[in-house]
């Protein structure tokens, strides 16, 4: 979500006649785009915004910005620590940092070859480890996959998350809006969309009409130039049948839910106030897997949370077991000020969270081997999204990323692949063929309805 909150912004800050720095020492403008969920996302800000201390000494005229979630209602305390920073705004809320762009300053003295634009900018974000390569500008990076955010905030009040604060309440897009902006991105070359929310399965109950994530699909299939379309994240509480349904019978929607269960303890999931019971999870499980054929599955699971014991851990690992996603996000918790578990003792060892986060990244790379390893000379089809390192890599509409060796460019086609390696986080293969909604849309002919 910060990364197309970061996409966005930086095309309003090209639409005002910006560009691209290649250097922070370079830019006019510098922006961090900050996380706050867990706290080494907001340590590693801070460690930036020491580097733009020093920067803005030799620049006074530099002016720093600093949004998204670590800027709260209350941003006192990230003031004090940061009085270089010349701007702070809150996610989304972009407005005042965009009116004092077009207000301007005072023009740098910069040969004019430096700067083919009056202003120069760059962006970074508070929680991706390390930047995407490949061409194109800050708003238009020239990825085949982007992300679109359909609904912000969050209405549920889950103990350890400090999300509903910082983001505010549910605000779902009109679905008009989205087709707009979404045709646009496909105009731009975008093939794949993922569609994001806090809870992106309760997009539209607040907008007339109450239109759900289900119609929103629908909306966005009959794009021309739309391959796939994704959503993330999910709510055990909050998927409904309908929703369900389309994911099954909608073409375009790839077959991935990314559904955090967080805790496979009862005790626990109650002390993190999410609304479900492992029953009512597993359940859901069934009728994903029922319903969507080749679904594959992901969580997210928090260990060390406030008094977890052993045996509730226990049941984490079990749960696992059971369930054998093909992907698990596991992080150790840390409290969030501003939260109810804030309140409460930190008492599980920092030791002991960091042997459970490696005891259920053990189990998970083993059944994601065996989960992989059956796809062992089969064909796939994959939508490559970039080269590094001299090879080709991409996704597959369960979202198995995949690589592959070839002199062609394939950036934005559909290759089929044949898997000759698996491993626990990827797999390589061979090109043995391209889809013929790719082919198509290379020769310029009319597209297809749906997706190859």
């Amino acid at each position: 979500m910060n990364e197309a909150d970061s996409e966005k912004l930086a095309r309003e800050l090209e639409s005002r006649g910006l560009v691209p720095a290649d250097r922070m020492e370079q830019a006019d403008y510098v922006v961090l785009n900050t996380c706050s969920v867990r706290a080494a996302a907001e340590e590693k800000t801070y460690g930036k915004l020491g580097e733009l201390r020093a920067l803005k000494r030799r620049r006074p005229d530099l002016t720093i910005a600093v949004g998204g979630c670590m800027v709260g209602a209350d941003h006192s305390e990230l003031a004090r620590r940061a009085p270089h920073v010349d701007e702070f705004f809150r996610p989304v809320q972009f407005d005042r940092f965009l009116n004092r762009v077009e207000a301007g300053a005072a023009p740098l003295v910069l040969s004019p070859e430096l700067r083919p634009t009056p202003y120069t900018a760059a962006l970074g974000e508070g929680c991706v480890e390390e930047p995407r390569e490949g061409p194109g500008s800050l708003g238009r990076p020239n990825r085949p996959t982007r992300w679109v955010s359909v609904i912000q905030g969050c209405n549920r009040a889950c103990t350890y998350c400090i999300v509903p604060s910082r983001r505010g309440r549910e605000a779902s897009r009109p679905v008009d809006e989205l087709v707009a902006e979404v045709r646009a991105l496909v105009d731009d070359g975008a093939r794949e969309v993922t569609l994001l929310g806090q809870i992106v399965d309760r997009y539209g109950r607040d907008l007339p009409g109450r239109p759900d994530l289900a119609d929103l699909f629908d909306a966005l299939a009959a794009i021309d130039g739309l391959w796939r379309i994704r959503f993330l994240t999910s709510h055990p509480a909050d998927m409904t049948d309908r929703i369900v349904d389309a994911v099954a019978t909608n073409p375009k929607v790839c077959e991935h839910v990314n559904i955090p269960v967080q805790s496979g303890s009862d005790t626990m999931l109650a002390r993190m106030k999410r609304g479900y019971r492992i029953d009512r999870y597993l359940e859901l499980i069934d009728k994903l897997r029922a319903r969507i054929r080749g679904v594959t599955l992901a969580t997210d699971v928090i260990v060390g949370m406030c008094g977890e014991s052993e045996q509730e851990f226990a049941e984490t690992l079990d749960l696992l077991e059971r369930v054998r996603f093909d992907v698990v996000h596991v992080a150790m918790y840390s409290p969030r000020p501003g939260t109810r578990a804030a309140e409460w003792a930190d008492d599980v060892p920092h030791a002991v969270k960091r042997e459970r986060l490696h005891a259920v990244e053990a189990v998970q790379e083993r059944i994601a081997s065996e989960i992989n390893a059956a796809l062992l000379g089969e064909t796939v089809e994959v939508l490559v999204e970039a080269q590094r390192k001299g090879r080709w890599e991409g996704r597959t509409r369960g979202n198995k990323l995949v690589f592959f060796d070839h002199d062609e460019s394939w950036l934005g086609r559909l290759a089929q692949v044949r898997i000759e390696k698996t491993s626990p986080w990827s797999l390589q293969g061979a090109v043995v063929g391209e889809s013929f909604e790719s082919i198509r849309h290379r020769r310029g002919l009319p597209m297809a309805a749906t997706s190859a």
